[in-house]
């Protein structure tokens, strides 16, 4: 952690509870600049931190001017990863401190700390390693300092939405033998391995145990349990839209959106019209249920279709956002050098 910065102004220490405030402080800074819509809260970013697999004293960093913090970078382990082990990382810079190195060092810390992570497990270090970083598309100094860094653009992805509570979308019959449900907790394990069988032939795929899938599904603050939809064929679930609500960006824009944070089918039963009947429902209930918007994020190269599928469903692109990726055995050959 110590030549993070090359300026000796700024201290470094782990994130933690009372970094909050002046974390949330600094994504604000940086949403005024950037507009990337991306906004968040302070229950978000304990959410982060309450993550039962995430060392926070290790695998995040804060780099502090007196009480404000500065930079900041946090690092995701892929737990049940099939292919690619592929780190996530985070690192933001506050634009009062941008062009001095710090993200580039950030980049180098995260680096490190995803090797060591793959390394030191023996179930990760059996595949290929890579680190991701993700932004907004178009943006220069992300581009640039991704390039700096020797990263790659790999995957596009398109925030797309549509109004609600107009013309409401004709219901769709649920296909023969399913019945649909709004979502109950009783089938939430039947959920978890319905997304598990749904997901495991898409890019980044990673397993969700049942901690993964409390911590950032069904448990994180965001779920809208009313608003989510079940496809049950008897006692297993055939395909699933879960909703989330983001209170972070109804307070900054003043308008509710209805986002679908999954929507998935079990192999079984594709091509059958599970996903239309689940999302013409949701489209019918959210515009009476006081939202605005409903909205969903599409990675472009889904080998599914789902980009076509949800233009024909009236979604159109909203924001695009890109991920950038770079090889382990790479990164460490940076850092040698």
């Amino acid at each position: 952690m110590d030549n993070l910065d090359s300026t000796g102004q700024l201290s470094t220490r782990p994130l933690g509870g009372d970094a909050v405030p002046a974390w949330l402080d600094l994504h604000e800074a940086v949403e005024r600049v950037d507009r990337a819509g991306d906004h968040v809260d302070a229950g978000e970013l304990l959410d982060v931190l309450d993550d039962p697999k995430l060392d926070v004293a290790r695998d995040t960093v804060g780099l502090w001017d007196g009480s404000r913090l500065a930079a900041f970078a946090v690092l995701h382990t892929p737990h049940g990863a099939v292919d690619v082990a592929r780190f996530q990382g985070e690192a933001t810079v506050h634009p009062q401190w941008r062009r001095r190195g710090i993200g580039v060092r950030l980049v180098r810390w995260l680096e490190g700390r995803a090797r060591a992570r793959h390394t030191g497990d023996a179930t990760l270090s059996a595949l290929p390693g890579e680190l991701l970083l993700e932004g907004k598309a178009g943006d220069a100094g992300l581009l640039k300092l991704t390039e700096k860094c020797g990263f790659t653009a790999c995957r596009w992805w398109f925030g797309m939405k549509q109004p609600v509570g107009g013309d409401r979308p004709e219901a769709r019959p649920a296909p023969e033998g399913t019945r649909l449900v709004t979502y109950d907790a009783a089938y939430d394990e039947a959920a978890r391995l319905a997304h598990n069988d749904a997901f495991r032939d898409h890019w980044n795929f990673s397993s969700l145990d049942r901690t993964d899938w409390r911590t950032w599904v069904t448990g994180a603050r965001s779920f809208r349990p009313a608003m989510s939809r079940l496809l049950m064929a008897g006692d297993e679930v055939a395909a699933y839209l879960l909703a989330e609500e983001s209170t972070a960006e109804t307070a900054a824009t003043g308008s509710r959106d209805c986002h679908v944070g999954y929507l998935g089918t079990r192999r079984a039963y594709r091509g059958r019209g599970a996903a239309p009947a689940l999302l013409a429902d949701l489209l019918r209930a959210a515009g009476g249920a006081g939202y605005a918007t409903a909205s969903l994020t599409v990675d472009t190269a889904n080998p599914s279709g789902a980009l076509g599928f949800y233009r024909q469903f009236g979604f159109a692109v909203d924001r695009e956002s890109v991920t950038y990726a770079r090889a382990l055995d790479e990164a460490e050959q940076g850092l040698r050098s």
